[in-house]
């Protein structure tokens, strides 16, 4: 790993693989198996297996081992396993770290699937503790002998709170959990998770990192013992791996992202003040308001507000709706991420699985609007979105 390159050049250039062609593009290694050239070489391999030796695509590609290298080196992280989802990746770091008798505390600020996959291990044996996790105290108050992980997402999902993972390493580290951080709104380009005291990082690079809305993917970083280890273990003989394709993908949106991620924050922002206190608002919710309540925080951790938002329209669901169906630019879907502006109705899609009180928990209101913020034109997007609020 070259360790002096900032990470614009990272983005670019770390990990590649050139194959004896001499591609400047990264190789697409599109095969599910690979041949040995002696059946001595081929027992060799499946004892143990060098940087540049593959046995099967669930094991790994030299495709995606380029987007795993190229994601550590951005992360700082010793190692990276990439899966064929987001939530591929949640469930697999979880599913290394734990076993039945064991405890996990966890912010109640999360994406539905996540939340899910919790109720899952429950119910085999693994006892969860959901908590108010942006509050600091709580995550000490919570944490005991078995407390194996402490999960939540560094911006949550619809809510926008933003977590303190400093102060969740400190409490988790005294009982010897592992912090887990979904670190998927907050981007690698805001990210400094590791520094701060994640264990493991989980992105769904569905997201921000394809950055086109092409394929589905993820990954989770952390160390190399545990990377190479339970993880790869459980993910390689579960099916969890990422496709060489959609690798491909991801290494092609990488070279990109830097310039997207703050491209898509800087009109997040200029969004966010255009629409601060509107009247047809009871509130616009974005971290880099100096009013949002972890706004300190949000600086100091990320440097930016991120590249989403919420708008909470006054009068509920029917307001909300007539909000979407005026928006010309932005398209409604429920992705986030992407170079185009993306809004959708959390309380009817992504969170609609949860009960009315488990909703209002975590700020979900029927009025509730989240935006993901693209790369188009900062004035053309202001005027859509403001003119939509008049539309109601």
């Amino acid at each position: 790993m070259v360790k002096d390159w900032n990470t614009r050049t990272k983005l670019v250039h770390e990990g590649i693989r050139r194959s004896q062609y001499g591609e400047m593009a990264e190789a697409l290694f599109l095969t599910q198996g690979f041949a040995y050239p002696s059946a001595e070489v081929a027992e060799a391999r499946f004892i143990s297996s060098g940087p540049d030796e593959f046995i099967y695509a669930r094991y790994g590609n030299p495709t995606t081992r380029m987007f795993e290298d190229r994601m550590s080196a951005i992360e700082g992280t010793e190692d990276a396993f990439a899966t064929a989802s987001g939530m591929a990746a949640v469930n697999g770091a979880l599913m290394a770290l734990v076993k039945a008798g064991d405890h996990i505390v966890a912010a109640r600020q999360m994406f539905g699937s996540c939340l899910h996959v919790l109720k899952v291990l429950s119910q085999f044996g693994v006892e969860i503790t959901l908590i108010d996790g942006a509050v600091n105290e709580n995550w000490a108050a919570a944490v005991k002998e078995n407390t194996k992980v402490c999960l939540f997402e560094s911006v949550s999902n619809p809510g926008l709170e933003v977590i303190d993972i400093a102060a969740v390493a400190r409490a988790a580290h005294s009982v010897g959990a592992m912090v887990v951080v979904d670190n998927a709104f907050a981007s690698p380009i805001f990210s400094r998770a590791a520094e701060l005291g994640a264990d493991v990082i989980v992105y769904s690079a569905t997201k921000h990192i394809d950055g086109g809305g092409r394929a589905l993917g993820g990954v989770v970083l952390g160390r190399k013992e545990f990377v190479r280890g339970p993880l790869e273990t459980y993910l390689k003989h579960t099916g969890g791996a990422m496709s060489p394709f959609h690798a491909w993908i991801m290494l092609n949106g990488l070279t990109t992202l830097d310039l997207r991620v703050r491209a898509q924050a800087a009109n997040a922002e200029a969004v966010a003040r255009a629409t601060d206190h509107h009247p047809k608002l009871a509130r616009a919710i974005y971290p880099g308001l100096e009013d949002h309540p972890q706004h300190d925080l949000a600086m100091r951790q990320m440097g930016s507000g991120g590249t989403m938002i919420c708008l909470d329209l006054k009068d509920g669901k029917a307001e909300a709706f007539r909000f979407l169906d005026a928006l010309r630019i932005v398209t409604i879907s429920n992705n986030l991420g992407d170079a185009k502006s993306i809004a959708t109705h959390p309380a009817t899609t992504t969170h609609k699985n949860l009960s009315d009180e488990e909703r209002a928990t975590i700020g979900i209101t029927p009025g509730l609007v989240r935006i993901s913020m693209g790369i188009e034109d900062r004035d053309d997007l202001v005027a859509d979105i403001l003119g939509a609020l008049e539309a109601v």
